[in-house]
């Protein structure tokens, strides 16, 4: 029995301190190159890329004539600054505009990513962060918003044929990625505590624990926290489980956490990355919604050879995420410090959870009778299954939009889109109280018309 001791920060100035008991074995081995396609074990570093993350390493006295960047000076823009709303300024004078307008490295600007390392460190404190680098040390790179890191780890890991699990019905995002891969995606019962260690357990005794072979799933996929579109979090108890399952039959899990932030209730759940003993653990993380939905940053933190071989199919891709957009970022986390940061979060989590309340007193006021649904705690999402309905997909396209309504309907999330599904997926973030109410007066209405 190896006990772990996790700090887990939940307000600006007050910390809980628990103990994680994981029946988990020493660390593993990990072959990484199993997990690889054929076209990701494919890739090469790019010589241009690697001289350009050299050059920004180097001191000023470096002359360079090697790189092909444009010159700064023929571009239109000179200074911006930046007003936040508590009345501070970012301030991008014209060196710092310079380098806000050129080429940067990879894996991220320097100081964003050793920010975020030390907050990563802070919230999960990764097992993984004591490993070597071959082992599966703790690794982070910046994406283009966490879409773009998802899409690449698949790419990584799903060759045509391969088995993936995942908890459907899941982000359609998510499906979109993976359909196209030609994969076969096999769904893992799940209900409002998220995947259900039983059904998972289930699924993977048609394979031999001690023989994994070419059809042995390689990835497990799950949305721990407020899922999208259940809004459905994973406990404690379940995730050591599925771990332990990820040990078992040797795969990977992709923790894609978009709303960890938005976790109603205090503390915030331990992650897979906290329990991660082995370095079989990929997550992805998004400022999407707590900064920004349009400066597109995201992370991945993983294992440091997975997290090299995205890093090369990002040097043959985008290059880079916004160098602008990172250095407005960066400027604004430091400036906050941690401790800013996670009182901008407590700011943002406050507005969610009215928001979430607000839509559960009309859900009560209006649908009781008509409707079922579970609190979601975390998340933007209040998932419905409406009763009497087999499916939703006409109500919603057609029906719907004559009472001035929209929803979601729920196939659009599962595995295969054109079965009956009674679901509809109903968003708090951007509605006010008013609104919901009158919204879900009209669902009501009709709901009542369709029975």
């Amino acid at each position: 029995m190896k006990n772990r001791l996790c700090t887990l920060f939940y307000s600006r100035f007050v910390t809980l301190e628990i103990v994680l008991v994981c029946s988990f074995n020493p660390k593993r081995n990990m072959n990484y190159s199993r997990f690889l396609t054929a076209v990701s074990a494919a890739r090469k570093p790019s010589p241009i890329r690697l001289l350009t993350e050299l050059q920004q390493r180097s001191p000023p006295t470096l002359i360079s004539l090697a790189g092909g960047a444009p010159n700064p000076n023929t571009f239109p823009f000179h200074t911006a600054s930046f007003k936040m709303k508590n009345g501070e300024t970012i301030e991008f004078d014209g060196t710092m505009m310079t380098r806000a307008l050129q080429y940067s490295g990879s894996y991220g600007i320097p100081e964003l990513i050793s920010w975020m390392k030390e907050l990563q460190k802070r919230l999960h404190d990764p097992p993984t962060v004591s490993f070597s680098p071959e082992s599966g040390r703790m690794e982070m790179c910046v994406t283009t918003g966490s879409q773009e890191g998802l899409c690449k780890v698949f790419e990584m890991l799903v060759n045509p044929g391969d088995t993936v699990l995942l908890d459907a019905p899941t982000y359609s995002g998510t499906l979109a990625a993976l359909q196209p891969l030609g994969c076969n995606i096999v769904n893992v019962p799940s209900d409002q505590y998220g995947m259900i260690p039983d059904g998972l357990r289930d699924i993977l005794a048609q394979w031999d624990s001690h023989k994994p072979d070419s059809t042995t799933p390689k990835v497990l996929y799950t949305i721990p926290n407020g899922a999208n579109p259940t809004g459905a979090s994973m406990t404690l108890e379940r995730k050591q489980k599925v771990y332990e399952l990820a040990r078992k039959y040797e795969f990977l899990i992709i923790e894609d956490d978009p709303y960890y932030f938005l976790q109603f209730q205090k503390p915030w759940a331990p992650t897979f990355l906290s329990i991660d003993v082995d370095g079989r653990v990929i997550r992805t993380d998004s400022f999407s919604k707590i900064l920004s939905s349009g400066l597109r940053i995201g992370f991945v933190t993983g294992p440091k050879p997975l997290v090299d071989r995205i890093v090369l199919h990002i040097q043959a891709s985008t290059m880079h995420t916004s160098t602008f957009t990172q250095l407005m970022v960066s400027q604004l986390l430091h400036s906050w410090g941690q401790e800013g940061f996670l009182k901008h979060i407590d700011e943002v989590v406050e507005f969610y959870r009215a928001q979430r309340n607000a839509m559960l007193s009309s859900a009560d006021k209006w649908l009781k009778d008509l409707a079922e649904w579970h609190a979601p705690t975390a998340g933007m999402f209040l998932w419905i299954k409406l009763k009497g309905i087999k499916d939703t997909q006409q109500l919603i396209m057609e029906k719907a939009l004559e009472k001035e309504v929209l929803l979601v309907p729920g196939g659009v999330f599962n595995i295969h889109s054109s079965e009956p599904c009674p679901y509809v997926r109903a968003a708090f973030s951007l509605s006010t109280p008013q609104q919901i109410d009158e919204a879900f007066k009209r669902l009501s209405a009709l709901i009542k018309e369709a029975l």
